[in-house]
């Protein structure tokens, strides 16, 4: 099985992959910033093609590649369940790892977590981002984004501790 949690930064994806692990039995938590951090520093923004020489590595090509080989490759080497928290609001990203981890594991989901910018706001100056930030700079593309259908099942969590969120999705998993 392989949990894709979805959002904004600072919508509570990785507090809910951190929570949930322990009530999936055999799963670890694979996170794609990992591989970002790595495709960053292994491809300078200096050698990259003109189109991915931004500040996000989900612009690298890439990084899509990676994510995907290196969740097939953990599947298979450890045998284990995968809870993937990551901010993929692009559509081409998005269906390519969506379709890559379905070939790898037919018993694929994926929750978006959804928040109001001011909650975003709110819960980002929280965790100690700073204010008009990188972070808080992707809040407005990010929300407008992941409102959109393609993104489903949306879980909204404006009024929502971190373990209401992982009941429903719990509850989401164990229907199916």
């Amino acid at each position: 099985m392989i949990i894709m949690i979805n959002g904004a930064f600072g919508s509570g994806k990785t507090s809910a992959a951190k929570m949930l692990q322990p009530f999936i039995p055999n799963s670890m938590i694979f996170d794609p910033e990992e591989i970002g951090y790595m495709v960053r520093k292994i491809a300078p923004e200096e050698i990259r093609l003109e189109e991915e020489q931004t500040d996000d590595f989900q612009d690298i090509e890439l990084w899509r590649i990676l994510t995907v080989n290196a969740a097939r490759e953990v599947k298979q080497k450890y045998n284990k369940h995968l809870i993937v928290p990551m901010t993929i609001y692009k559509s081409i990203n998005f269906d390519y790892i969506y379709n890559g981890f379905q070939e790898i594991d037919k018993d694929l989901f994926h929750f978006c977590l959804v928040a109001s910018e001011e909650t975003i706001q709110q819960r980002l100056t929280a965790r100690g981002d700073t204010i008009g930030g990188w972070t808080f700079q992707q809040i407005q593309k990010c929300v407008d984004a992941l409102n959109d259908r393609r993104f489903d099942d949306h879980i909204y969590t404006d009024h929502l501790d971190t373990a209401e969120v992982i009941k429903l999705i719990l509850n989401k998993i164990t229907d199916r």
